[in-house]
């Protein structure tokens, strides 16, 4: 199909309305509440998940429902400012907390909430821009081969919404009950968060944890990679820690301080997870990281060239039309310029001028990618995580080479790597963004304004949301683990001083490496090998209830597909439900304010049973249950 002949929903000669009032609160608010859940999120799992249908269909809800009003285009405005939270989250926590970390150990001061703020508004900014000058060459021009699947179903789902209403009740449902269920496990904690089994004489240790976001999250990724998760912890947890205790018992290894049958005796196999097993798990992931990057390097290489190459030929073009209307290229320059002077100028950013240099060269080539690669195979295998951990690798080993080493370094580089981690996510978001706009008719300077409001507001936001998830249980710890944050510091601290237990990182490259012989996934493997197995199963649970749907063979394809599409909605609901009370919890608990009944009422593991058999039934009711008409 010739691009040229390609119509909108909304012609270019029709005006709309797109950024107003309404569209821009709905926005901002999506934007700090889904990337508010999805830090949290984040930093429990070690990974997001896409806020733009949410935010889509819950626009749609009020715009059309509650406020009367019915113009898609501005249904699209409060989902394109609604989902940066999520991808400017997505970036940050990927990094950000190894910050927090240095500074609990007493190398560095704790990084200011302005010092986040600042990282998160550069690379937000960054991030937009550098994906301007490429929507032609990117959307338009290759319309017919770039698909960008998430951008595409937001379209069909707002274009949906138009013919027959939404399913923002369903989002909404799951936010409430997901709500009601955090605020009993973690708030009144009259049942047990975790529901596990130590087996005393095999050395290992199952359980479960019932939380609505595990579940949710298991739903949505879908059953084949919830079990490559759940594999990885099942070989964690019931093959290595057993082998470790019974083999090693009298052993005393770094970085543990007492012997492997003391240290389970105490603190069961989690003792010897938090010692020695994440570390496996932490060199599967970079191992998972980096295979994923050498594997796209040719896609990346002729990515770029071929970008480059449109970029060029449609330079000289004159956009006229509306949904034609790009940002002015000679504001986007000076903004990126602009924008690399302060990362090198202001104090609270800690990068010098190389580090500025290295952010928008690398910036610019890592928003070209995940451009495309998104727009080829969707935004949840785009290797943000192996870019960044890239880009780490270059900039330690560059600043240990010009003798700016030390926690000066570190931190430099972790500072560098979270401005590259966050333009990755959010070029791909803004890409998906554009494609839906493109679809729909939208104009597409508005939807690039649009982005920079959901960038600005949710990076005022991500600072408070880290500091608070700090102070209320620390980085680290059984409530936020923060996963991905840790292994980039074991990266810089790798490079920088060797300060890692390389024989247990070793045992992690190479199991990700016979995954990869096997045609295993590695990521989701290595994210499963590194978490505790009660999240693991959690997702595990919502994997099977997706993988039932999904084998169903006398019921019509399209019903499952709407069925499907209910499910999701609801998860995401769940996702974002539980997040906003995690993160009432965290202002709570740092008040000083304790909601506990547990010492009043105590229902046991078998309460806590009965709470997830709920959570399950309620999940299996708003995908599987007809839809009035």
């Amino acid at each position: 199909m010739n691009n040229n002949d390609f119509k909108p929903y909304v012609p270019a000669e029709k005006i709309t309305p797109e950024i107003t009032i309404t569209s821009v609160i709905m926005g901002i608010i999506l934007a700090v509440i889904f990337g508010a859940a999805n830090a949290y999120l984040g930093l429990r799992v070690g990974m997001t998940v896409s806020a733009s249908i949410p935010a889509a269909v819950i626009s749609m809800g009020v715009i059309r429902k509650i406020l009367r009003k019915n113009s898609i285009l501005e249904s699209n405005m409060v989902q394109t400012i609604g989902s940066a939270g999520e991808s400017l989250a997505a970036g940050a926590i990927f990094t950000m907390p190894a910050l927090f970390l240095w500074a609990e150990e007493g190398l560095c001061e704790m990084p200011g909430i302005i010092e986040i703020t600042a990282i998160a508004l550069c690379g937000g900014i960054l991030g937009v821009l550098f994906m301007i000058p490429l929507r032609n060459a990117l959307i338009v021009k290759e319309h017919a081969t770039l698909l960008y699947p998430e951008g595409t179903a937001c379209a069909e789902v707002l274009l949906a919404g138009e013919v027959g209403g939404s399913d923002a009740g369903t989002v909404f449902s799951g936010m409430g009950f997901a709500a009601v269920f955090k605020f009993i496990i973690d708030g009144l904690k009259v049942v047990p968060a975790d529901i596990s089994r130590v087996f005393s004489s095999f050395k290992g240790e199952f359980g479960v944890e019932i939380y609505p976001a595990l579940a949710g999250v298991g739903y949505i990724v879908g059953p084949r990679i919830a079990s490559y998760m759940f594999t990885g912890s099942l070989l964690g947890w019931m093959v290595i820690i057993p082998a470790m205790a019974l083999f090693g018992a009298d052993a005393v290894m770094y970085p543990g301080t007492a012997t492997i049958g003391e240290m389970f005796a105490d603190g069961g196999a989690s003792a010897l997870w938090s010692s020695y097993l994440r570390y496996i798990g932490a060199g599967a992931i970079a191992i998972g990281g980096l295979i994923s990057l050498i594997k796209s390097l040719p896609l990346i290489c002729s990515t770029f060239k071929d970008s480059l190459k449109a970029l060029k030929n449609s330079s000289g073009e004159a956009n006229v039309s509306r949904t034609a209307k790009d940002m002015p290229i000679s504001i986007v320059v000076g903004a990126i310029a602009f924008i690399a002077v302060v990362i090198w100028l202001i104090p609270v950013v800690p990068v010098n001028l190389l580090g500025a240099v290295i952010i928008v060269v690398f910036g610019f080539f890592f928003a070209t990618v995940s451009s495309r690669m998104v727009g080829l195979i969707g935004s949840s295998n785009n290797p943000v995580s192996g870019m960044c951990i890239a880009t780490l690798l270059v900039a330690t080993i560059i600043f240990k080479a010009t003798g700016n080493t030390g926690i000066a370094g570190m931190t430099g580089a972790i500072a560098i790597g979270s401005v590259i981690c966050i333009i990755a996510a959010i070029a791909g978001d803004t890409s998906q963004d554009l494609k839906t706009g493109y679809l729909l008719g939208a104009t597409p300077v508005k939807q690039q304004i649009g982005e920079v409001i959901g960038t600005i507001a949710s990076a005022f936001a991500i600072g408070g949301v880290l500091y608070l998830l700090n102070n209320a249980w620390g980085y680290g710890s059984a409530e936020v683990p923060a996963p991905q944050a840790t292994l980039m510091k074991m990266i810089v601290e790798g490079i920088m001083g060797g300060e890692l237990p390389w024989n247990l990182v070793f045992i992690g490259v190479f199991l990700g490496i016979c995954m990869e012989i096997l045609r295993i996934p590695v990521m989701p493997f290595a994210i499963g090998l590194y978490l505790p197995i009660y999240l693991t199963a959690g997702i595990m649970s919502g994997g099977v209830v997706r993988g039932l749907m999904d084998i169903r063979k006398k019921t019509p394809e399209y019903v499952k597909q709407k069925q499907s599409t209910r499910g999701t909605l609801y998860c995401a609901g769940m996702i974002a439900g539980e997040g906003l009370v995690g993160i009432a919890l965290a202002i709570l608990a740092v008040a000083g304010i304790s909601p506990d009944i547990s010492g009043m009422l105590n229902l046991g593991s078998i309460g806590g049973l009965v709470i997830f058999a709920l959570m399950i039934a309620l999940l299996v009711k708003f995908a599987f249950g007809k839809k009035k008409a």
